[in-house]
């Protein structure tokens, strides 16, 4: 298929640092293509709604929303295995949480590359986060370099697909002004790891947002069952 060089194919989680990684993208001057992946984590299903509604206060209208099974049946993440309980958020926590999905981002990556070679798109965006991430190996700035030289290798010699990472080194208050900058509709994000109807406030991603929120200056939209003193 001819390279749409203005295509790009973004993954959107339904939280708030993909929903700004695609409007930055946006702003760059290309058109959207909407993936959204679920993989049997425990709010599955609330950030599919929230997926569905960025993409329709955008206007995308190619989208694709793929079930990897695989990854809950593997295990070994509190946010897969209701055996393994989700952790009380520590903003200072060293090393890797248990709600870390074994090489998550890889396999996302690989069903992103796959439609983006088939559409013909150029660019394939994640909103990965490396400053301000619970320790992800997986959103680290060296891995999304190493998975270039992947897609270079794994795809048709004509294919030239750019892996776009635009606020992989961003804090998340960053994300919070640009996304407000580009009137990202945060309300309609989903970030917490275990709760579908108001977001927990507790969780390692709950605590992350309302700090960025919070040093960013701007009132989070979510509504939350607590919120922390001192956050």
């Amino acid at each position: 298929m001819a390279a749409q060089a203005r295509l790009a194919v973004a993954l959107m989680s339904g939280g708030m640092d993909s929903a700004v990684a695609a409007a930055l993208v946006r702003q760059a001057g290309y058109e959207l293509a909407g993936l959204h992946i679920s993989y049997g984590h425990r709010t599955a299903a609330r950030e599919r709604r929230a997926f569905e509604a960025l993409c329709d206060a955008w206007g995308i209208v190619r989208r694709l929303v793929v079930s990897l099974e695989h990854l809950r049946l593997i295990g070994g993440s509190a946010l897969t295995d209701p055996a393994i309980p989700v952790p009380e958020g520590e903003l200072s926590r060293q090393g890797i949480p248990p709600t870390y999905v074994p090489f998550r981002n890889a396999n996302l990556l690989a069903i992103a590359v796959s439609w983006a070679e088939v559409l013909g798109a150029s660019a394939v965006v994640i909103g990965a986060v490396e400053e301000d991430s619970s320790g992800y190996p997986d959103c680290r700035k060296v891995f999304y370099e190493a998975f270039q030289r992947v897609i270079e290798l794994g795809t048709r010699p004509e294919t030239r697909i750019k892996l776009l990472t635009p606020v992989i080194q961003l804090r998340k208050r960053d994300i919070v002004r640009r996304g407000v900058e580009l009137g990202v509709p945060f309300q309609l994000t989903w970030s917490c790891y275990q709760r579908e109807d108001l977001a927990c406030g507790e969780c390692d991603s709950c605590l992350l947002r309302l700090r960025g929120f919070r040093e960013a200056g701007v009132e989070d939209p979510l509504p939350y069952a607590r919120i922390p003193s001192g956050v």
